[in-house]
């Protein structure tokens, strides 16, 4: 089936389309990542809610997909473009192809465009809006649809890719750390890394009170990740600021995480152009000089201009010079940009969830 991708610059692609074919069209900001492998993991990432991702390695699916290797529980990307979906699938952990994986969560996706070209348009012009759609209608109505959509700036996606309700995990040994989780949006896999760093944990939705926190008496407070604007997730920010004034619970923020920190303590955060995204992200540790490769995921930046005195900056992307952690110079606080949990991979920055726990005892 003929698919196009129209972006709010006018640019139309032609394709094929693959995943769901009750779909007609989904919507949403254009970017890329240029992750290798785990294309599972991106789709399931709530961070990707409201986007359409596009893959920059070529060959796309030929691993499949399966149970155990998901960030949520449902794809959460707007929609999905790869030059080409592999129509072999090989691997023995493979449940089901990319396709139908993406058709049975009614995603729309699509192959057989020069992706080069794509992320090349979205490298200069910064990060789009556009629709995927498989409907007989003109290149230029669907550009007007794309031009209609919500720009990202503004948008509290949060609400919509949030636990619905408080739910715990057992620890696996006893006397372990109790840690709160704020669920902006979370990747299991986190939940695992702190899980096997030795804590029991509360997982609570984003809108979550500081007083409810309190009252779960927590050891230690972990933000999470998540989509959207920063600024325009305003409970978050309120309650940061309480959990940051009452100084009693060490704290670990990743991504939108360390958003909010940077917020709750006055300072201020900006999109960029087309973010970051990929897995081989270099990052400077100023504190030990080493050098990171990270896994990333994110459109918005903390402009350290605006932080405080009282914030030491710890973590240095080089591809920019963009902040990518930061900590409080006096009280337990310290967070970074990037995700050192790194589903499915580089794995060097698990020291950070390992640090955390070290707070807390």
């Amino acid at each position: 089936m003929k698919a196009r991708l129209a972006l709010e610059n006018g640019k139309v692609f032609e394709g094929t389309a693959f995943g769901s074919t009750k779909t007609v069209q989904s919507g949403g900001e254009v970017v890329f990542t240029t992750a290798l492998t785990g294309y599972q993991e991106t789709l399931t990432d709530p961070s990707f809610a409201g986007q359409i991702v596009t893959m920059t390695n070529p060959l796309m699916g030929n691993y499949g997909t399966n149970s155990e290797d998901l960030e949520s529980s449902v794809p959460q990307v707007a929609g999905f473009v790869v030059r080409e979906n592999s129509e072999i699938v090989s691997n023995w952990r493979s449940e089901w192809s990319i396709g139908d994986y993406l058709a049975s969560n009614n995603i729309l996706a699509i192959e057989g465009i020069d992706t080069r070209q794509l992320v090349r348009i979205l490298r200069t012009e910064g990060a789009l809006r556009g629709i995927v759609s498989v409907e007989s209608v003109s290149d230029k109505a669907l550009v007007d649809r794309a031009l209609q959509l919500p720009v990202m700036t503004g948008l509290d996606l949060t609400k919509g890719v949030t636990t619905k309700k408080i739910y715990s995990i057992e620890a696996k040994e006893d006397k372990a750390p109790h840690v709160v989780v704020i669920d902006y949006g979370i990747k299991l896999n986190i939940l695992r890394k702190l899980s096997d760093h030795g804590a029991r944990l509360t997982v609570v939705p984003s809108t979550t009170p500081f007083d409810v926190i309190r009252e779960l008496n927590p050891d230690g407070v972990f933000l999470s990740n998540g989509p959207g604007d920063p600024d325009a997730v305003k409970d978050g920010i309120e309650t940061v600021k309480d959990l940051l004034k009452y100084q009693q619970y060490p704290t670990f923020g990743i991504c939108l995480g360390n958003q909010l920190i940077s917020l709750a303590y006055g300072g201020e955060t900006y999109k960029l152009k087309f973010g970051h995204r990929g897995a081989n992200h270099p990052v400077k540790n100023l504190a030990t000089g080493k050098i990171e490769i990270t896994s990333q995921n994110h459109g918005f930046c903390v402009n350290w201009e605006t932080m405080p005195d009282f914030c030491e900056l710890t973590h240095l992307n080089l591809n920019d010079n963009t902040v990518e952690g930061f900590r409080h110079k006096e009280n337990p606080v310290f967070c970074v940009q990037y995700h050192p949990e790194a589903s499915p991979g580089p794995h060097e920055s698990d020291y950070l969830f390992g640090q955390f726990i070290k707070m807390i005892v």
